[in-house]
């Protein structure tokens, strides 16, 4: 199912994401959003990830690897 959904953009964001579209990578302006959205939200799971294992390092449940046989 999708979801309509109006939005504004200043001229200058609207003329980027339509040279985007020129250059053969996106062939809707949806498709470029959607892509947007999409590597966002994936960046904010990474910093939460990176921010759980700080945590569980600080906790204790972390070690430092020194070489590549320390993975074993």
């Amino acid at each position: 199912m999708r979801t309509i959904i109006n939005i504004s953009l200043p001229e200058m964001l609207n003329r980027e994401i339509e040279k985007a579209m020129r250059r053969g990578r996106y062939s809707t302006k949806s498709e470029f959003l959607r892509e947007l959205v999409r590597e966002k939200l994936e960046e904010e799971d990474i910093a939460a990830q990176i921010k759980k294992s700080e945590a569980e390092f600080r906790a204790g449940k972390g070690k430092i690897l020194h070489s590549l046989k320390d993975l074993r």
